[in-house]
């Protein structure tokens, strides 16, 4: 969906920036066929770019190097997952929806 996403924008001439974490090659590949399908150049330049000065919200949060970034490697998650999408929903009702899942009180 997030493909499709960029790649409208993209036709309409916006850019794109998807801030996603990609831990695996299929992912990244999937970015990179975005832009060459539309002939528009896949800029790692840029992403590092984006890397080097980005900034952080969180008080004493360390943002990853480039090179963390590049060299990242994932481990498969080993245990139930709590999924809520958001696109559809409003900030309060995916609040509500998490509250329920986690059976917690408000």
């Amino acid at each position: 969906m997030c493909y499709e996403l960029a790649k409208q924008n993209l036709r309409l001439n916006l850019d794109v920036i998807a801030d996603t974490v990609n831990p695996i090659t299929i992912t990244r590949q999937a970015w990179r066929n975005v832009a060459e399908s539309l002939e528009i150049p896949f800029d790692e330049h840029e992403h590092r770019h984006r890397i080097h000065t980005r900034l952080t919200d969180i008080p004493g949060f360390t943002l990853p190097s480039w090179d963390e970034v590049k060299n990242r490697k994932y481990e498969v998650w080993d245990r139930e997952r709590l999924i809520i999408d958001t696109a559809h929903q409003k900030v309060d009702e995916s609040l509500r929806l998490l509250i329920e899942l986690l059976g917690l009180k408000r």
